[in-house]
């Protein structure tokens, strides 16, 4: 059993910074490979990166390349959401999720945090 615990969210300006953390539970956190969803109000939960358990391999949506950074650190058993040139339309609650493989498919994940709110004023 794993438990995520996501922070890092708040309240910013367009064009802005923020870093959403994601600490875990378990002895065994390298081994899964950990995922970053959001879900805007009336919206799906959609698929923003994800990252492979040793950290070697990362995948990003396509509205977040060059913008959002994943990265992990297994020693402090927590996954890392870099976010610049904050948009509007980045507001959503984010949330981490681990899994067997660093897929875009919310099934592909077995453990799910309770979400960190992100929210970008124009």
């Amino acid at each position: 059993q794993v438990q995520l615990v996501e922070s890092g969210g708040g309240l910013v300006q367009a064009g802005a910074s923020l870093r959403l953390s994601c600490a875990a539970s378990g002895r065994t956190f390298s081994r899964y490979a950990m995922g970053w969803f959001r879900q805007a109000p009336g919206k799906e939960r959609e698929f923003v990166g994800s990252i492979s358990g040793n950290g070697r391999m990362m995948y990003y949506a396509d509205f977040v390349k060059g913008r959002f950074t994943i990265s992990r650190d297994n020693a402090k058993n927590t996954v890392y959401l870099q976010m610049h040139s904050l948009k509007p339309e980045d507001t959503a609650v984010y949330y981490c999720a681990g899994g067997g493989i660093a897929g875009a498919k919310r099934d592909e994940y077995d453990y799910w945090g309770q979400g960190t709110q992100v929210t970008v004023s124009s």
